[in-house]
């Protein structure tokens, strides 16, 4: 006889396939339903952190108490000594594994917010690690059964050692992503899930098996619109290292806030941004009264360096930089001494690099040890567009931030409230989520919001001179006009309503040709 029933192999079978899959893919849905059926709770597609919605989705505790009850009538039936394949061994390990993190879940979280007396981030002991081991001694410490294949071994020591860091890294990069990356639409959800990969690559198990100690080898570059997130990526992914666990100490090697290292390289000059990367020798040049360890020596391993407008760098340090990322070795300034990085570099950038490379600005060889890993972050356009409720999400969690929780709901509803009147559903913040977070505080002081014009000032005095010289019918004239004021708030509703007309009638009059030479690009719709 099989330990399993048909019903209950398909459960496992849908449940090992939900534990190792990617979150915050959409394709998690349909796993949670075929694995509770009747009682599955329909929820958004893109899991995303919502004000709303405290706590997990309620999904999580339905699977963690079904899975509950499904591997302790197994468990009693293994003991009674019923048949046990190869298969039904794995299925049931995947669904142990699966309920165990969520059982402690609530313990990986204390201590990612753990902070001691001085308010410090954080003590990195872990003494619920005895409570888990004995939670693998309950569920796997089995008595040996003939029937099973000798394929079948479930975890040892050093594993468990191993699977406790896997599951503080899985609860450490979730939070991350889940919190720094906002927004309901698909194109969220699909960012969410690449940074989700970027982290573990798109196969678990590999990872879990081998690739956990090797990931430092990828470099990861981030790329997109200014104002889209680059830099919360970037700390997403240096807050989630794989970082090994002390068993004799009950205490992690690294406090992971300590792992991450960012530096904007365009805030610096090319000798700074030299120094604060490689380090220098005390008298290496004027200024330098000390030695001074740079961050690729400070990262060390199970850390990160992120370079922040990596394509801005000078090219000199280009060199020095594609030599690090090649032979894992660097020299402090003035010093002889080599010195090897062990972390994981991730750089960002707003730059077009294939532009750059064509016009010999920016190293193609420096580009192909940058580009293991690429992230492409969305612009704020095309997320509304696709999801227009994003907008009201967004506005949120910003006004949260900026007028606190007393206030934010009446702060978001005034800001939302003056966008749709003064700029309309197709403005296309150009600033992204940055342009829009500062519309928010601008609303929240003085009750309203100017948009950037600083690409219009020629078009202006183009349009004045014209004016001047008596140059322009009044169809021109007209045409001219509304196509500069259109240019100008790169909306139509807004536009009309400067000019007291119809939003058509602006429609009717914006010349596309006019856009280009003016420098306004073309018509956002």
């Amino acid at each position: 006889m099989s330990l399993l029933s048909p019903e209950e192999r398909r459960t496992l079978i849908a449940l090992s396939r939900l534990a190792y899959a990617n979150p915050f893919l959409p394709e998690r849905i349909a796993l949670e339903r075929e694995v509770l059926e009747e009682a599955f709770v329909w929820t958004d597609a893109a899991w995303h952190r919502r004000i709303d919605m405290d706590g997990q989705p309620p999904n999580i505790d339905l699977l963690t108490r079904k899975v509950s009850g499904l591997i302790a009538k197994l468990r009693r039936r293994w003991l009674a000594g019923e048949r046990v394949s190869d298969r039904e061994a794995r299925l049931y390990e995947d669904a142990v594994l699966f309920y165990l993190y969520n059982r402690h879940h609530p313990s990986f979280n204390e201590l990612l917010h753990e902070v001691d007396g001085a308010g410090r981030y954080p003590r990195c002991e872990a003494p619920f690690y005895r409570e888990f081991l004995q939670d693998l001694e309950h569920y796997f410490g089995l008595p040996p059964v003939p029937s099973v294949s000798s394929s079948a071994t479930f975890v040892s020591l050093e594993e468990s050692v191993h699977l406790f860091a896997c599951f503080y890294q899985l609860r450490r990069a979730f939070h991350f992503i889940h919190g720094n990356i906002l927004g309901g639409s698909m194109s969220a959800a699909r960012f969410r899930a690449s940074v989700w990969e970027s982290i573990f690559t798109r196969d678990m198990r590999r990872y879990q098996r081998s690739l956990y100690n090797r990931m430092e080898d990828i470099a990861t570059l981030i790329t997109g619109p200014s104002g889209t997130g680059k830099e919360l990526v970037a700390q997403a992914i240096g807050y989630a290292p794989y970082i090994p666990f002390d068993p004799s100490r009950l205490r992690f090697v690294k406090d992971y806030r300590a792992s991450y290292h960012p530096l904007n390289l365009a805030a610096f000059s090319p000798t700074l941004i030299e120094s604060e990367l490689f380090g220098h020798k005390k008298g290496a040049y004027t200024g330098a009264l000390e030695d001074r360890l740079g961050w690729f020596e400070v990262c060390g391993p199970h850390g990160s360096v992120f370079l922040d407008e990596v394509g801005d760098i000078d090219p000199a340090i280009q060199v020095k930089l594609l030599r690090i990322i090649q032979n894992r070795t660097f020299q402090r300034i003035g010093d002889t001494a080599t010195y090897i990085f062990e972390g994981k570099l991730v750089s960002a950038t707003s730059r077009d690099l294939a532009a750059d490379m064509r016009a010999g600005r920016f190293r193609e060889d420096l580009y192909y040890r940058l580009c293991s890993d690429i992230i492409e972050t969305p612009s704020l356009r095309d997320q509304i567009r696709e999801t227009p409720e994003h907008l009201h999400h967004l506005i949120l969690y910003i006004a949260q931030r900026v007028g606190g929780e007393e206030e934010y709901e009446s702060l978001a509803h005034e800001a939302e409230t003056w966008i749709h009147e003064h700029l309309g559903d197709d403005y296309p913040w150009d600033g992204n989520v940055r342009e829009l977070e500062q519309c928010v505080r601008n609303i929240m002081v003085r009750q309203s919001y100017r948009p950037p014009s600083v690409r219009a000032a020629t078009a202006r005095e183009e349009l004045a001179a014209a004016v001047v010289d008596a140059r322009l019918t009044s169809d021109e004239l007209l045409r001219h006009y509304f196509t500069l004021v259109y240019g100008e708030t790169r909306n139509y509703s807004e536009a009309a309503r400067r000019l007291d007309v119809d939003a058509r009638t602006v429609k009717g009059h914006v010349d596309h040709s006019l856009l280009e030479r003016y420098g306004l690009g073309a018509p956002s719709g």
